[in-house]
């Protein structure tokens, strides 16, 4: 395969590219997990950047789980869901 950032792609290259990250967004219903340079653990998979949190942040949000569970069934009817903030286009 030729090199990422080559512009000199030949017909077949940019197929097999393109099968490539269609494979890459089909895994992008996978969370993944790490800890960061700076000590805090980020999770890869819910949208373009990670979501970086430290311990504590994290144990304080997940205690509230029953609450953020219920807090998004009651407001059910006003949230949006990510295809539907992109199928209405960027508002400025």
């Amino acid at each position: 395969m030729a090199d990422e950032k080559s512009t000199d792609l030949t017909p077949e290259q940019m197929a097999a590219r393109i099968k490539e990250l269609e494979g890459r967004l089909a895994k992008g219903s996978t969370l993944r997990f790490k800890v960061s340079e700076k000590g805090a653990v980020s999770v890869y998979g819910l949208g373009r950047f990670p979501v970086t949190l430290y311990l504590e942040q994290w144990d304080k949000l997940l205690s509230q789980a029953d609450e953020l569970r219920a807090f998004i069934e009651a407001n059910r009817g006003t949230l949006k869901t990510k295809d539907q903030v992109s199928s209405e286009g960027v508002k400025r």
